[in-house]
């Protein structure tokens, strides 16, 4: 009898990805920070990627997005009670990042100076491992902005939005110690043009009115209370919208379905009727639009950062499979043209993450300097357009790196991969983001051209530098301006991205962004020269395996 054959003998396949610190193996992340003025490890993100890169927390991501939230509008006994649950695993990651302050730290007293740069550092970390959570926390962060359109309702809120804990019962939010907010804006007939809601707010007494209508997207359903925009006899008008009734009843947001999206999986959006539902005005009426503006500034951000994460773990888990197969006696990563892609690959991602963190830092300076505030306003919507456009791409790039291995759901990849265009989408697509920039730079010409010639100080000597600038000026003088939007907008990225490089950056890194981004049309990834700036690419690119 001739003896037994293991013929499923496994090798040639890398180690799990696990037990990393997602911050110290991050150079171009950490370089970034330096340039901020923040100390890593004494804001206490050292310990935070160690957290957020541990076997334990990257499969608890897993498990929330394998196990999507289920809407339940009955008990079982027939009452009507418009209740979602989550896997433990989602509650998991809503209470690891509330404990570190990522819904609420730039609201917190005494004000840090770089309390934006610090939390944007946080949500690009935790981003990268599940992002459907980041969802609820980035509402309820930018929801303060609003709220302080009405004194009164943010005196009773902000308490327990400020909060270190995570509260998930289903309960009055005067009865819990912690709460997070959400948001309904958009509506089945108007979408973005939220002009267009017909959602009916009638005035009760005072502040309070009785809502009728409907939110065709309203985001983690189970939050405390929503910001939602309703036609008041004075006109589109902002409402904070409570799940229970200041008399301890249920109020009538009756969800409709869970919408079953392409990614966010771990994170329930939902159709929502109001009946008479009950809700306080914020602000003033009419003024709805202009009550949230400051609002979608800050979710704005959290899109450009989250999609700067969902690239840099991406490109991580590319390094480490290229580390660690060999294909015709080399390891992947030796092979010249692999080395090109990732290379290709880190060039992006340090670019992303340099702008992500700069558009941050004049949220930090902008209340005592005029051009950062300038700077937050112009460039934010630049950085969200660019980054979170490119991510689709460049996810699918590092998934080629794994081959089939990338393609199969064992593999983190099709996550970030599916999830990756919900920031182009959410708070403005591509279009309306690119036109707002144009409005922008209309309205405020002076305010543009301060922010332009700031740009132009870090890049003047760059190839491309100049020619960019010039694109930009002529094409919003030109007659068909509006037709031209995108390209305004895609040119003031790539000036931004590299200007935030020259920052931070080594200067071959910069020069290589400069020459293969701003000089000339980007090619597909992998095709562009990147002479020497590949190997001091590849090294600062992922450290720790």
């Amino acid at each position: 009898m001739s003896p037994a054959h293991d013929t499923h003998e496994v090798f040639n396949q890398p180690p799990p990805f696990g037990d990393v610190n997602l911050v110290a193996a991050n150079r171009p992340l950490l370089d970034g920070l330096k340039v901020s003025g923040v100390d890593a490890e004494a804001e206490g993100l050292m310990a935070f990627g160690e957290a957020w890169g541990s076997a334990e927390r990257l499969d608890i991501g897993r498990l929330a997005n394998e196990n999507p939230p289920k809407l339940r509008t009955h008990d079982p006994r027939g009452y009507r009670i418009d209740a979602v649950e989550f896997h433990p695993a989602y509650h998991l990651l809503m209470r690891a990042s509330m404990e570190d302050g990522l819904h609420a730290s730039t609201w917190d007293e005494p004000k840090s100076g770089h309390a934006h740069v610090a939390r944007a550092t946080r949500i690009y970390t935790a981003a990268g491992v599940e992002s459907g959570h980041v969802c609820p926390i980035t509402m309820t962060h930018a929801s303060v902005a609003a709220l302080t359109a009405s004194p009164a309702r943010l005196a009773e809120w902000l308490p327990r939005i400020r909060s270190r804990e995570y509260d998930s019962r289903f309960i009055p939010f005067w009865e819990k110690t912690a709460v997070t907010l959400g948001m309904g804006m958009t509506e089945k007939q108007g979408g973005t043009d939220v002009r267009a809601n017909t959602t009916k707010a009638a005035p009760r007494a005072g502040d309070e009115y009785a809502l009728t209508g409907h939110k065709w997207f309203m985001s983690a359903p189970m939050c405390d209370a929503f910001l939602v925009l309703a036609q008041a006899p004075g006109g589109l008008t902002c409402f904070l919208v409570p799940r229970f009734r200041p008399d301890g009843s249920l109020n009538t947001l009756r969800l409709q379905r869970l919408k079953d999206k392409l990614g966010n999986r771990s994170n329930a959006s939902s159709e929502v009727e109001f009946q008479d539902a009950f809700g306080w005005r914020i602000g003033e009426e009419g003024r709805g639009v202009r009550t949230i503006i400051e609002m979608v500034q800050l979710t704005r951000l959290d899109c450009a950062v989250a999609s700067a994460g969902l690239v840099r773990m991406g490109l991580v888990l590319a390094l480490h499979h290229a580390r660690h197969r060999s294909v015709f006696q080399k390891k992947l990563i030796d092979q010249p043209p692999m080395r090109t892609v990732l290379a290709d690959l880190a060039l992006e991602s340090e670019a992303m993450t340099a702008l992500a963190l700069r558009a941050a830092h004049s949220f930090d300076l902008a209340h005592a300097d005029d051009h950062e505030a300038a700077c937050a306003r112009l460039v934010t919507p630049a950085a969200k357009f660019g980054i979170c456009k490119a991510a689709p791409r460049l996810l699918y790039e590092a998934m080629e790196c794994l081959g089939g291995n990338g393609y199969v759901e064992e593999s983190a990849l099709p996550r970030l991969y599916r999830e990756a265009p919900v920031n182009a989408i959410w708070e403005g697509s591509g279009n309306v983001i690119a036109l707002d920039i144009l409005r922008a730079e209309n309205r405020e010409p002076e305010v543009a051209a301060s922010v332009l010639e700031r740009l132009m100080a870090d890049v003047a000597d760059l190839p491309g530098a100049l020619e960019a600038a010039r694109d930009i000026v002529l094409a919003l003088q030109s007659s068909d301006a509006e037709a031209k939007a995108r390209f305004v907008a895609e040119r003031l990225f790539v000036l931004a991205a590299t200007a935030a490089l020259a920052r931070c950056a080594p200067a071959q890194i910069t020069q290589a962004y400069a020459l293969t981004r701003l000089a000339a049309p980007s090619r597909m990834i992998g095709a562009n020269d990147l002479g020497d700036a590949v190997n001091p690419l590849l090294e600062r690119a992922f450290a720790a395996i």
